[in-house]
């Protein structure tokens, strides 16, 4: 246990749901931790690697009752004073749609040192997955993270976004995937290859392959839902492809369609 005025926060990236995909680093900090604030997509078994800290759940979900977000920072900043060692877990990496941005800024103002360890995403995770780069030299020169919800309610420019001839990998977008999906066919073809993996990293991994045309209905038809990202580009076609390979070789045992595969506990 740290003492005095020496107490800090460190945001730690849980990765998408598999322990085996946190970092030696992650892992370090959380052995050292007081005081651990877990977030709702992170795997709760990482507690059992902070063994010494008082384990706390703070719970964010879209559409969910969360914990409040100035709560969370309230109470990092109360057991820092104390000279504890506090963890915050995120899921995914930290610095990607975890409010890490406001978290940073809150514990700062107050004087309170704090540290980060990065991860790794989930549409990363997705992208392995789907056995697919998100980036390709001949189809894509590069990747788009983007969150469906903006914090007025308003979306982002999908046209704009689409323009730009980029892998798009959409956060928090299953609650309103038919309409994005029937933006984006204004400025990308029908045909262009997009996927949907949900979980994507963790056992109950889920995934769909098909086009901007018909995601949107293979998702829905295979009753997958948050959290998921939907991946959308050029570089994505190769999903179906590796899908169906893989099956042949008894990689998959669920009795869905390829296109809607489940991956082996």
């Amino acid at each position: 246990m740290t003492t005095g005025n020496e107490g800090k926060v460190t945001l730690v990236s849980a990765g998408p749901g598999d322990l085996d995909l946190l970092t030696l680093k992650a892992a370090k900090v959380l052995a050292s931790a007081d005081v651990v604030l877990l977030d709702d997509l992170a795997n709760p078994e990482i507690g059992t690697l902070a063994p010494q800290a008082h384990v706390i759940r703070v719970g964010k979900r879209g559409g969910c009752r969360s914990t409040p977000q100035a709560f969370i920072e309230r109470l990092m900043q109360r057991y820092a004073r104390r000279g504890l060692h506090v963890v915050r877990v995120k899921g995914g990496d930290a610095l990607l749609f975890g409010r890490a941005g406001e978290e940073l800024a809150a514990l700062r103002k107050a004087g309170v040192t704090v540290e980060i360890v990065n991860g790794v995403s989930s549409a990363f995770a997705a992208a392995a997955g789907l056995g697919v780069s998100l980036t390709h030299r001949d189809r894509s020169p590069g990747v788009i993270f983007v969150t469906a919800h903006l914090r007025d309610h308003s979306e982002p420019d999908w046209q704009a976004l689409a323009a730009t001839g980029m892998t798009l990998a959409i956060y928090m977008g299953m609650s309103r995937i038919e309409s994005l999906c029937a933006t984006l066919v204004n400025a990308l073809s029908t045909a262009t290859p997009a996927a949907v993996a949900q979980w994507a990293g963790s056992p109950n991994e889920r995934r769909v392959t098909g086009t901007l045309g018909t995601i949107a209905a293979h998702a829905r038809a295979a009753g997958l839902g948050s959290p998921a990202i939907i991946l959308v580009g050029n570089a994505i076609g190769e999903a179906a492809s590796f899908a169906a390979s893989t099956a042949s070789f008894g990689m998959h045992s669920h009795d869905m369609p390829i296109e809607a595969q489940r991956l082996s506990a």
